[in-house]
């Protein structure tokens, strides 16, 4: 199943989850069943940008966007992740009020029953949205999957907390369970935040990564003088990485590129979609500068 099937299948999928949510979430009176409602709902919207996004940074490189449009998967990670900020901050309020005037929550089996199927829909489409998504090396598909992911603990969650009201008749368990499953996706959101920014302000890429690259290029040290000026960061689903190869004056062209198109062939099988850009420079030009 390509890219795009799987986000519209899990846009289907959440829609129907949604919808389910909130109608039990009305019947029941649970503010805990509604904020996971509204949660799923941030989740729908996330899909329907992870969708768009990926059909936006699949695009080849035109006249207006030469390094093409990768770091359109960083946005959409990068609104997802703010409205799940959003709805936590509305699940903590609404939570707060229920906390200060509880009232009776109706129909709990009804709002369990939801909550599993809920999970057991969503556990299934995460993990294989997150297999495609770590093959692919796609952001806003890793976003899609967390969003996925983290429903289902809450989703669980959710369903405890009901049946503990359901057998305790502490009406206060509700709210609190609430409160913290908002804080709980505030947390993963923040996370996400970390790895979907960055690469709006051309972050380079990890200490290890550039360290493995490097160990890359070094490999094939007997063949040029020294390398310098490297340079790494990430867009989308794509990595861009230059430097400048230093090598020997008596080195034919033939040679020097196709060394250039070994050390970048080594690269791109540590990064498929990497974009490479080696800026050879003869002996001479480095003792001149």
């Amino acid at each position: 199943m390509n890219h795009s099937n799987l986000t519209i299948l899990s846009v289907i999928s959440n829609f129907v989850i949604v919808v389910l949510k909130l109608i039990v979430g009305f019947l029941t009176g649970s503010v805990a069943v509604i904020s996971e409602a509204v949660h799923s709902s941030m989740d729908l919207f996330a899909s329907i940008i992870t969708f768009f996004s990926l059909r936006i940074s699949g695009r080849p490189a035109d006249e207006d966007h030469p390094y093409g449009h990768g770091k359109a998967e960083n946005i959409a990670g990068t609104i997802e992740t703010l409205l799940i900020f959003v709805a936590g901050i509305w699940i903590i309020f609404e939570s707060v009020d229920k906390f200060f005037n509880p009232h009776e929550i109706k129909l709990p089996m009804l709002g369990i029953g939801v909550m599993v199927f809920g999970a057991l829909v969503n556990i299934i489409i995460s993990r294989v949205i997150k297999r495609a998504a770590e093959k692919a090396n796609s952001v806003a598909m890793k976003s899609n999957a967390l969003h996925l992911y983290t429903d289902v603990f809450t989703s669980l969650g959710i369903a405890f907390s009901l049946l503990l009201v359901h057998l305790t008749g502490w009406q206060f368990l509700d709210p609190i369970i609430a409160i913290l499953t908002a804080i709980y996706i505030m947390f993963e959101a923040y996370k996400l935040l970390k790895e979907s920014f960055p690469p709006l302000m051309d972050r380079r890429l990890s200490w290890k990564e550039e360290e493995e690259i490097k160990r890359i290029i070094t490999a094939h040290s007997q063949e040029f003088i020294e390398f310098h000026d490297f340079r790494s960061r990430r867009a989308g689903a794509e990595e861009y990485i230059d430097f400048h190869l230093v090598v020997p004056s008596d080195m034919t062209i033939e040679t020097a590129h196709s060394l250039c198109d070994k050390i970048e062939a080594e690269i791109c099988g540590f990064y498929s979609r990497a974009q490479v850009l080696i800026h050879l420079e003869p002996e001479e030009e480095r003792i001149y500068t």
